[in-house]
């Protein structure tokens, strides 16, 4: 699928959503990497979050979650009763012990999430909307698959690979990110006001950003 270039995208600079690497991602991420891509204290401060958004394993009551663009890993200090992890490399989803479903979908070809309306009750995406090069369709059939009310948690670093982020990403800092995250929730017109926080003390490693925001009511 070509990079964005339609009305949902209006004001973000042309070639913002294409990336250096434009090849099938199948071939990127064909061999296995199991490997950690942010540094211990950001992966505690990932775990944290979702407890506190109450989409762990220790929430009152048993929570089934959408892991986007997943892996080996997916940093829930405690797992929920049920993790769907979705991402392009089958042996890192089966090598996932917190998984209970594994789909192997690329979201750049397609970005409609292979799920039921409103199947889950939160839907997290970790240091992985980088690479999303039609983000909003992605976000907006996310929202469709999450309940009313469900949380969506999208965590980011300051690392990449370069080749496959996409060149708006590459030429923004931090804190732009986080209003470039913001804004493509905000466009899916699904999800209440996305709140955007730093999740790390600076100067302690790898900073980890987040933005949440909850699935509207039903239309």
């Amino acid at each position: 699928m070509p990079p964005a270039a339609d009305d949902h995208y209006a004001g973000f600079p042309p070639g913002f959503f294409e990336r250096a690497d434009a090849r099938d991602d199948a071939l990127f991420y064909a061999p296995p990497r199991l490997v950690t891509h942010i540094d211990d204290a950001a992966i505690a401060a990932v775990g944290a979050l979702y407890a506190e958004l109450g989409i762990d394993g220790t929430a009152p009551r048993p929570r089934r979650v959408l892991d986007l663009m997943s892996s080996w890993v997916s940093h829930f200090a405690t797992p929920p009763a049920e993790l769907v992890v979705l991402g392009m490399n089958a042996e890192e989803l089966a090598a996932n012990p917190a998984a209970t479903r594994r789909l192997v979908h690329d979201l750049n070809a397609d970005p409609r999430v292979p799920l039921p309306d409103t199947d889950v009750d939160a839907a997290v995406c970790c240091v992985s909307i980088d690479y999303l090069t039609r983000p909003i369709e992605v976000l907006t059939d996310v929202g469709r698959v999450l309940r009313p009310g469900g949380p969506l948690a999208i965590t980011f670093s300051n690392r990449c690979f370069p080749t496959k982020a996409v060149r708006g990403w590459l030429a923004t800092d931090d804190d732009q990110h986080g209003r470039v995250v913001a804004e493509l929730v905000r466009r899916t017109g699904r999800f209440d006001e996305p709140r955007v926080q730093l999740r790390t003390p600076p100067g302690t490693g790898d900073p980890l950003y987040a933005v949440t925001a909850n699935r509207l009511p039903a239309d």
